[in-house]
C-alpha cells in the first residue's frame, strides 16, 4: 500500500496542478495542517529535476505566509481562549515564566523547529501566543525555511536518479526515520527549551 501511494503521489507530482497543491500544503502545514510539505516537494523535485530550485522558493514563501497565520492564530486566540484556560487551570503564573523562557530563546526554537521535520505549526502558534517578537519570528522562518526547503530540493537535483532509487528501495524505512526526526524534535522542545 505503502509504495502504491508513493507511485501515485510521483506520478500526480509531474501535473501542472501539482504546484498549487504543494503551495497550499505548505501554507498549511505551518499553522493547521500535520502532513509535511517534503512529501509532495520531494517526489516533485524527482520528477522535475530542473525546477528544483523554484519548487523550495514556493515552499519557503508559502510556509512562511502560513507561519504568520499560525502566529496571528496564537496571538488572537490566545488573548480570547488560551488565557481563560490558564487562569481556569491556575497556570497564569507558569506561563509566565513559560512566556519570558520562549521569549529569551524564541529565535532559536523557530529555527530549530523551522529547519526539522518537527511540527512548525506548534512553534508558530506558541510564538503568538507568547508575543515573541514578530520580526524577530519572520526572520528565523525565512531563514529556517529556506535552509530546509532549499538543501532537501538542491540534494535531490544533485543526486537525482540515485536517490530516487534509494528512496524507493527504502520507502518504510525513510518513513520511519521521518517519524523518528519529529518525536525526537518534540523531545529537543521538551526537555531542553
Amino acid at each position: 500500500m505503502l509504495k502504491r501511494s508513493y507511485d501515485w503521489v510521483f506520478t500526480y507530482s509531474a501535473h501542472p496542478k501539482a504546484f498549487w497543491l504543494l503551495v497550499v500544503i505548505s501554507f498549511l502545514e505551518s499553522s493547521v495542517f500535520p502532513i509535511p510539505p517534503d512529501l509532495l516537494l520531494i517526489p516533485m523535485v524527482l520528477a522535475t529535476r530542473s525546477r528544483w530550485l523554484v519548487l523550495a522558493m514556493a515552499c519557503t514563501l508559502a510556509s512562511v505566509l502560513g507561519g504568520l497565520f499560525g502566529y496571528a492564530v496564537g496571538y488572537f486566540l490566545y488573548d480570547t481562549i488560551g488565557k481563560t484556560l490558564i487562569e481556569l487551570y491556575g497556570y497564569t503564573a507558569l506561563f509566565s515564566k513559560f512566556q519570558e523562557r520562549y521569549n529569551e530563546l524564541g529565535s532559536w526554537i523557530v529555527f530549530i523547529a523551522g529547519t526539522t521535520p518537527f511540527p512548525y505549526k506548534v512553534i508558530t502558534i506558541a510564538s503568538g501566543a507568547t508575543q515573541l517578537d514578530l520580526s524577530t519570528f519572520t526572520l528565523a522562518s525565512v531563514f529556517s525555511r529556506s535552509l530546509r526547503f532549499i538543501l532537501v530540493a538542491g540534494l535531490l537535483f544533485f543526486l537525482g536518479p540515485s536517490i530516487r532509487s534509494f528512496i524507493e528501495k527504502r520507502l518504510g524505512l525513510m518513513l520511519a526515520a521521518m517519524f523518528l526526526l519529529i518525536i525526537t524534535g518534540f523531545v529537543i522542545i521538551e526537555y531542553f527549551f
